[in-house]
Parts: structure tokens; C-alpha cells; sequence
């Protein structure tokens, strides 16, 4: 394992939840991390006490502008990158039919299109080093969809696909990519930071808004503890061996061993319909 005094850190998104969690922990750890956010006054107060080890920077992830000088400024103030996270990020939801085109659009160039782009930013720098750790802030809608997050999921499972890939694409070259699905943590998420459509069709009122409505009310009462998962994303960016996704959360765990399992039980009863599309074997 690594250690973390020898590490610089780029983090995005630190305003709050969780960015700003994974900030303060690996600050307090002995990291030297570049806190960044769209608007500078809402990190000051993560850096005032680490002096010398933190820089504070205004990034939104969807300027391009902002994004090289991210990078730049990190590089001219410690010299190297050796950990990128990919934490900003934010939920638009409503039913499918009821989605609004700019708002859907807007969260893709954020939550896919900015993380891609971030990513793409710092590769050459991990290239050239021969290492470097990328780990994404993803979710649990990144691995199954559910009604009224059907756009949030989509961002998600593009991101979980695209890193996937990545993964693979950077391995020999000494760069590891972690993405990290948490289940439901008590930040921001389902609260201030929540779009929700004002596109609202009455027969999508039971089924999709009622479940938008408790996600809405669970807000601040979540089990999730983002303090400790702050704890695992900086362990996931020192240990020499990390898993390329990691899901946060017991319900979590639960809920996707159900989808395995009933993944795995739809593959059995239709393998007979899926091996017939080959062409036969002589």
C-alpha cells in the first residue's frame, strides 16, 4: 500500500457530500490534494487548516478551460497527479416520458461527458509516469435501473461502461480505475442537489412519482455514513490491488445479489432461445 503522505490527489465535486468527505480525509491523512468546486467559497473552509498541502481551485467539470487548468495548476504546485476522483456528479429524475430534453442533456454533459473528459485530461500525465489511479463516483443506478431514475441510471450506466472498458485499456500501462457504487448515503443527493422534472403525466403519479416522493422524504435519514465511505475511497487510491468496482451499502449488497440472482435465473430459462440464433454446428 501506498503511502498517502506521498500522494497528490485531484478531486472534483468538493462542495459537499461526499467529495467534500473524501477531501477532508485524505488531508487529514497526509495527502496533498487540489479541493475543487464550481464556486471557491464553498471549499475555503476544507483548506484553511492544510496549508501547503491543499489547493483550492474553481472547476466545473464541463469547461474545458477549467478542466486544463486544473490539471496545469495541480502540476505546477506539486509536481504530479497520482490520484484523479471523478466525484461530480448530480441527480435529475422523472419518469421517462416525463423528461425534459435541456435538463437530461445538461446532467449527461456532467455526470458522463465532464467525467469523460476530466479523465481524459489527466491520462496523458498517468501515461508518461507509468502509473496513476482513477476512481469514479458512480451509484447504484449505475447498476440497476428503477422507475423515476431512469435518466440518472443511464448517465451512470454509460459511465460504468465507458470505465469498464478503460480499465482494461490502462492496465498494462500502470493506471488502475476503481468505480464505486454507493447505495443510499445522507448527502446532498436526493436533497438539494435533486432536479426533478416539472413534467408530470397523472398515470405515472402511483408507480413513479410515489417512489420520487420517499426518495424525497428518506433525504438526511439515508444508512449510509459518507464520512466512512470517504475512509474507502481514500483506501481504494492507496491500495496496490483494487477491485475495479466496489459497491457501498448493505442494502446495496442485497438488492444487487437479487439482481444477479435473477439475471442468472432469466439466462437458464432462455438459454435454449439464445444458443439458437447461432448458426448450427457442423
Amino acid at each position: 500500500m501506498k503511502d498517502i503522505q506521498d500522494t497528490v490527489w485531484l478531486i472534483t465535486g468538493c462542495s459537499s457530500g461526499f467529495g467534500r468527505e473524501i477531501a477532508l480525509c485524505a488531508l487529514e491523512a497526509g495527502a496533498r490534494v487540489v479541493v475543487t468546486a464550481r464556486q471557491l467559497e464553498t471549499i475555503a473552509d476544507v483548506c484553511a487548516d492544510y496549508p501547503g498541502r491543499s489547493l483550492a481551485l474553481e472547476l466545473d467539470i464541463t469547461d474545458a478551460a477549467q478542466r486544463d487548468a486544473a490539471v496545469s495548476d495541480c502540476l505546477t504546485a506539486f509536481g504530479q497527479i497520482d490520484v484523479l476522483v471523478n466525484n461530480a456528479g448530480y441527480g435529475y429524475v422523472a419518469a421517462v416520458e416525463e423528461g425534459e430534453d435541456s435538463a437530461v442533456r445538461e446532467m449527461f454533459e456532467t455526470n458522463f461527458f465532464g467525467t469523460l473528459q476530466m479523465t481524459l485530461a489527466v491520462l496523458p500525465h498517468f501515461r508518461a509516469r507509468g502509473a496513476g489511479r482513477i476512481i469514479n463516483n458512480s451509484s447504484q443506478a449505475g447498476l440497476m435501473g428503477n422507475p423515476g431514475t431512469g435518466y440518472y441510471s443511464a448517465s451512470k450506466y454509460a459511465l460504468e461502461g465507458m470505465m469498464e472498458a478503460l480499465t482494461k485499456e490502462v492496465a498494462p500501462l500502470g493506471v488502475q480505475v476503481v468505480t464505486i457504487q454507493p447505495g443510499a448515503f445522507r448527502t446532498d443527493w436526493a436533497g438539494r442537489s435533486m432536479q426533478r422534472s416539472s413534467h408530470r403525466i397523472p398515470e405515472y403519479a402511483e408507480l413513479v412519482g410515489s417512489r420520487l416522493d420517499r426518495i424525497a422524504e428518506i433525504d438526511g435519514k439515508q444508512p449510509g455514513d459518507p464520512m466512512r465511505a470517504a475512509q474507502i475511497f481514500v483506501r481504494m487510491g492507496l491500495m496496490d490491488d483494487p477491485p475495479p468496482q466496489l459497491v457501498l451499502g448493505a442494502a446495496l449488497v442485497q438488492s444487487y445479489r437479487e439482481k444477479l440472482a435473477e439475471t442468472d435465473q432469466r439466462l437458464l430459462a432462455w438459454e435454449s432461445v439464445s444458443v439458437s440464433a447461432d448458426y448450427p454446428v457442423r
